[in-house]
């Protein structure tokens, strides 16, 4: 089962690079431009459409160059998790191993040798993305690869080790609820 491009949708077109190279896909899909659209003819995007049209066009070229290439229709949260681990390497965030003084401190006062990984927070909003992008171009909610369990609990056990090694929470914020002037009608007269 092929999708079947959908001329409607932003994520059609095979603009953004299919010739690029491992390095600039995955560099590509983490990076932020203002390049315009490549068709003069359709609408500005905005920004989280450019970013995930990238980020699908980057996915369908780790998808060609996986050896064995791989179609979409046989694509799985296995190989998701793969591009995820293969992205790593071109991250910017310092992880702090358990081993390293620095562990669980926020800001380390002297360089380590620990490895750079990509955020969680940039991990878990490409797979937003690119989960939007599959339905949009024609997947089935259900078959959905971004949507598998095994790339839920990958990304929860990231965020797990993230907040650990860096000190950083990431727990949910709760939202301030803005102060309620609620008006209350005056009394019924007393009967008398």
């Amino acid at each position: 089962m092929d999708f079947i491009p959908n001329p409607d949708s932003p994520h059609s077109d095979n603009s953004g690079g299919l010739n690029s190279s491992p390095q600039q896909v995955a560099s590509s899909s983490t990076a932020t431009s203002t390049g315009a659209p490549s068709s003069s003819s359709s609408p500005s995007l905005s920004r989280y459409e450019s970013q995930k049209r990238r980020d699908w066009n980057t996915f369908g070229q780790y998808l060609k160059n996986h050896r064995p290439p791989l179609s979409l229709a046989r694509c799985s949260g296995a190989h998701v998790l793969e591009f995820l681990r293969y992205l790593d390497q071109f991250g910017k965030t310092k992880v702090h191993t358990q081993m390293c003084p620095f562990f669980g401190h926020p800001n380390p006062p002297a360089p380590c040798p620990c490895p750079l990984r990509q955020a969680w927070g940039s991990l878990d909003a490409l797979i937003g993305r690119l989960r939007a992008a599959y339905e949009e171009n024609g997947g089935k909610p259900e078959s959905n690869p971004f949507g598998a369990r095994a790339v839920r609990l990958y990304l929860r056990e990231v965020r797990d080790t993230q907040s650990k090694a860096r000190g950083v929470s990431y727990e949910k914020k709760k939202r301030k609820k803005p102060p309620q002037h609620q008006q209350h009608p005056p009394p019924p007269p007393a009967a008398a």
